[in-house]
């Protein structure tokens, strides 16, 4: 029987780290942790914010997630779309789900993102 998610995990290139760093504590809010040595010498990193534990694999031969993703909810859509907006990064809208307003922000790699806030 299932019981929850521990984490999720996005797929980055090679070398992608520093960027990706720039758009997961910047834009998203989240907080670096240390990975065991084991996993760190893979490259990657993880990050954390509460409750939430997002990995970020190197991939070497990464393609974007541009269909599949991840949807975080928050409680600051529009601050999180005017710091994406003022980071340069890609946001695009969606059909409404009912009982949300949401958007969606691509990573540095061009990964999708969904942000949903409950009305």
């Amino acid at each position: 029987m299932l019981t929850g998610i521990d984490h999720v995990q996005i797929a980055i290139p090679e070398k992608g780290e520093d960027e990706a760093r720039r758009f997961y504590l910047d834009v998203l809010g989240f907080t670096e942790v240390p990975k065991p040595p084991v996993q760190a010498a893979r490259g990657g990193a993880w990050f954390e914010r509460g409750p939430l534990k997002l990995h970020l694999g190197v991939d070497k031969d990464f393609h974007p997630a541009t269909k599949a993703h991840v949807a975080f909810l928050t409680d600051d859509l529009d601050g999180l779309a005017a710091r994406a907006h003022a980071g340069g990064y890609r946001l695009a809208e969606d059909v409404p789900v009912e009982g949300y307003d949401r958007l969606f922000v691509f990573d540095p790699f061009g990964n999708r993102i969904e942000l949903m806030q409950p009305k």
